[in-house]
């Protein structure tokens, strides 16, 4: 009769816990709030982006030096490396948890006695203290939770990596962008002071008049306020890329030449990319591992509800003298078995704890699982439009620049006014820097591509 209630206890102990939810897959998370993005077809060739090593995508000089520099120094990943160390001692000493801890001890007493004398006690010996039988799971629970906060630390860190390969290539084309501007710059300073000279010898002559003097004197100027603006954010650009470095620019790196070109390799990422791509991408895959820490958890504050079996116990020698200690063995042997009756609802907070914060890795992992999707709809779709618009702006370049030669050849014959040369000269260098720009995001959206698709080692 004590057997059956007590087995009746445990079972109502046990269902007090409640029934557990199935951790969702990767296509019931992106399905939660967001639809699939529209991949293109999945029949394209090549080698998909989570298989290409950052050393085959980014083929800059520049870059083959730059990125295994920040690598090695960059002190977030440092800080992924040391999260990776601190979760692998967390995991081993939860699974040392499920062994007994045996000590050594030598222990000396002595107490007055009912006589008026000392009594005295030596002990020395191997101890087991309070080892703890691992019958419910509780142990195993909470050392998958820490292997599983492992596997997340690991997938950090290689998201770390990826984000830190594709920040140095984003760091690397703003820089190129900003050596582009700069040339660009400096020769529309050139031409301009060139245009101020031949107004100020027409107005000297008295053919030109002082409205276009000023004209001139003030594209000059704001010509000069641009090369001011471009070389200070290319001071801040390098300061940017020092920063993820982790160190000084290397001695004998070559200088930016100002050509984005040498990012089009990227352009060559195959046109189908399956949605399944995105399970190997290493935020996923952490958001994943944080949601069957969660439930591990959850299964250790179950285990609460039920018995706790533990062992103590040692074998050694004993003796009222120190000089005959080793000549009497002794032992003890004590299980016990606790259960919890009455813990004010101790054992209810934290299997309620345990289970909201289940709740919300689930939602981290949705989220995960939909801002990727959203990370490839966006990186595509640039893909589909920024080499349109590259397109269209150099041709604006060409209309603009055929302008300015017939301005300036309508301008030297006399039938043109210099406010027209001057306006055409504005007019080019608006389309030239918008062309450096749409340049520069076309290669960082080649990079956002590769990024978000899972990247390589």
């Amino acid at each position: 009769m004590k057997t059956a209630l007590s087995l009746l206890t445990l079972a109502l102990l046990a269902a007090c816990a409640g029934p557990e939810t199935k951790k969702p897959s990767a296509a019931e998370a992106a399905q939660a709030a967001l639809p699939a993005p529209a991949f293109p077809n999945a029949g394209g060739s090549g080698t998909a982006a989570a298989e290409l090593p950052w050393a085959q995508a980014f083929q800059g000089a520049r870059l083959q030096q730059l990125i295994p520099l920040a690598l090695a120094n960059n002190r977030d990943l440092r800080v992924a490396a040391a999260n990776i160390e601190a979760a692998r001692a967390t995991a081993a000493a939860r699974d040392a948890d499920l062994w007994p801890t045996v000590n050594a001890g030598l222990t000396g007493s002595r107490v007055p006695n009912a006589s008026g004398g000392i009594t005295s006690t030596y002990q020395a010996g191997l101890q087991v203290s309070a080892y703890e039988i691992d019958l419910f799971g509780r142990l195993r629970s909470l050392g998958s939770a820490a292997q599983a906060q492992l596997l997340a630390a690991e997938a950090n860190q290689l998201a770390v990596r990826n984000a830190l390969v594709a920040a140095v290539a984003t760091a690397e084309i703003a820089l190129q962008a900003d050596e582009a501007l700069l040339k660009l710059t400096r020769d529309t300073l050139a031409s301009r002071e060139q245009s101020l000279s031949l107004i100020r010898q027409r107005f000297d002559g008295g053919i030109a008049s002082e409205l276009d003097l000023r004209a001139g004197e003030s594209a000059l100027q704001a010509a000069r306020v641009a090369l001011a603006q471009t070389q200070r954010q290319r001071a801040l650009d390098e300061n940017a890329l020092v920063l993820l470095l982790g160190s000084a620019l290397p001695p004998g790196l070559p200088a930016p030449t100002g050509l984005l070109a040498d990012f089009e390799p990227l352009a060559e990422l195959p046109a189908g990319v399956p949605s399944e791509v995105l399970t190997r991408r290493p935020d996923i895959r952490q958001a994943e591992a944080q949601l069957a820490a969660a439930d591990a958890n959850i299964g250790a504050a179950r285990a609460a509800f039920l018995p706790r079996i533990t062992l103590t116990g040692s074998f050694g020698t004993a003796s009222s003298e120190l000089s005959g200690l080793f000549k009497n063995s002794v032992w003890s042997f004590a299980p016990s078995l606790i259960q919890p009756l009455f813990d004010a609802g101790r054992n209810r907070a934290n299997l309620a704890g345990a289970r909201a914060a289940r709740d919300a890795a689930t939602a981290q992992y949705e989220k995960a699982v939909q801002s990727a999707f959203r990370d490839v709809a966006d990186a595509l779709a640039g893909r589909a439009t920024l080499g349109e618009q590259r397109a269209a702006q150099g041709a604006l370049v060409d209309a603009e620049a055929r302008r300015l030669a017939l301005a300036e050849e309508r301008y030297r014959a006399g039938i043109a006014s210099s406010l027209d040369v001057l306006d055409a000269q504005r007019s080019l260098f608006a389309a030239q820097q918008a062309l450096v720009q749409v340049q520069s995001q076309r290669a960082q959206n080649l990079v956002a591509v590769y990024r978000v698709l899972g990247g390589g080692s």
